[in-house]
């Protein structure tokens, strides 16, 4: 028989957590018997984190399954993973996983160090667009035994999977797949997964409020009203820049990243902070700052543990108070619409935006000449909200450009995403 039987290679991508991981790509190199030509086949895993190559290697090959995914960074990883990890370096929680071990190590130094906390703290200030030396996913075979659990970087551990000189059909070349920096499992691995992100109670800073000059330099201390664990979120900055840092006890520069008109901030370890402005023009300072996810998402995490998972903590709003004599204002995250994740995307993309209010609102896609590609309108939680974008589904064929408009009642904002062949 000239065309003997073939062999099919398939498997599963989850998480530690059991959860299938969607979209990540699986490579596929074979080398058949006798010199036989190469055999080179990639596939993206499904919603279940399934892949499979049907009838793809003749009987006898050899072969290697690389699974891969590298895309939106902060997907799960928050100001909390760095709390987390501190704690592991201290010896005070170690991990109790040798996955989250890896999760932690931001550069592949194979070691946890405070130096993979100022990485991933670029991450989340947005500093970095990805992490300089490390991919969004990695993967350990599921079949691998750690021979030390307490420190996974003793071996080599094999993120790839190889067989030589196969005869049946191969069903279960299985991975875990590890979100790096997500040390307690919030990544969402696939659009099947809900997100919970309804905030307990809100963190207010209070902030004193003056009246501003242009050319006026400032100290404007921000003081949380409850003691946390740590906190993150963008300032909008308007006729204000950043002269200084006032470093402290738990404050220091690398906590902050500066922009032209913004300043993310994420801390974990101290209560309040100092920022030195200058005004560029005149006005109240309680309308020239304002608090935004626009860069950093705005969260703080209560000292409770969300008794659902108790390696995620409860997640607060972030506001600030600013008092003025007798009275003070109270201004939180407004509406906001924000880029798509990932972006420029192939398949599924997801759009995600800030309501002050739960409220109708609707999201619409349209191309460059302006035809409407998809809408969806319904009701909206206040806080932030997700909607999950598959072409595939929704039939929208457009390549290229793709604008996207969130409106409710009171406000409406356009951003626009790439989709790619």
């Amino acid at each position: 028989n000239d065309d003997p039987a073939n062999i099919t290679v398939a498997g599963v991508l989850k998480t530690e957590s059991d959860e299938g991981l969607a979209g990540a790509m699986v490579n596929l190199q074979g080398t058949p018997p006798n010199n036989g030509i190469p055999i080179d086949l990639s596939t993206a895993t499904n919603d279940q984190g399934n892949y499979i190559f049907n009838d793809a290697l003749p009987v006898g090959s050899d072969y290697t399954v690389v699974p891969s995914k590298d895309d939106n960074p902060l997907n799960g990883v928050s100001t909390y993973d760095l709390v987390l990890i501190s704690k592991h370096i201290l010896g005070l929680e170690p991990f109790d996983s040798p996955y989250k071990m890896i999760a932690a190590d931001a550069n592949k130094s194979n070691s946890i160090t405070t130096f993979d906390i100022v990485e991933f703290r670029k991450l989340i200030l947005g500093i970095y667009g990805e992490l300089p030396d490390n991919t969004s996913w990695r993967f350990v075979d599921k079949a691998f035994v750690f021979p030390q659990p307490t420190n996974p970087f003793s071996v080599q551990f094999p993120e790839t999977k190889s067989l030589a000189d196969v005869q049946t059909d191969q069903l279960a070349d299985d991975f875990v797949g590890i979100k790096i920096g997500d040390v307690n499992n919030t990544a969402i691995p696939n659009s099947m997964t809900s997100v919970n992100d309804r905030a307990g109670g809100i963190l207010l800073f209070d902030v004193q409020d003056r009246d501003l000059k242009a050319g006026d330099v400032i100290d404007v201390n921000f003081k949380d009203d409850m003691k946390v664990p740590g906190f993150q979120f963008t300032l909008n900055l308007s006729g204000l820049e950043v002269a200084d840092i006032v470093e402290s006890e738990g404050v220091k520069r690398n906590n902050f990243g500066v922009f032209q008109d913004a300043l993310t901030v994420s801390i974990d370890g101290a209560d309040e902070f100092t920022v030195t402005f200058r005004a560029t023009k005149s006005g109240k300072l309680s309308d020239m700052l304002g608090v935004s996810s626009r860069i950093t998402r705005a969260e703080a995490y209560s000292a409770m543990t969300n008794p659902s998972s108790p390696s995620a903590a409860e997640k607060m709003d972030i506001a600030l108070r600013f008092n003025n004599g007798f009275t003070s204002t109270i201004s939180g995250v407004g509406f906001e619409l924000y880029q798509n994740q990932p972006n420029p995307f192939v398949s599924k993309t997801a759009i995600s935006f800030h309501l002050p209010e739960a409220t109708e609102a609707t999201l619409i896609l349209y191309d460059e000449t302006g035809r409407l590609l998809f809408l969806q309108k319904g009701q909206f939680g206040k806080g932030y909200n997700a909607v999950t974008i598959d072409p595939a589904a929704s039939g929208i064929s457009t390549i290229g450009v793709v604008y996207y408009k969130l409106e409710t009642a009171t406000d409406t904002a356009v951003r626009k995403m790439i989709r790619l062949r």
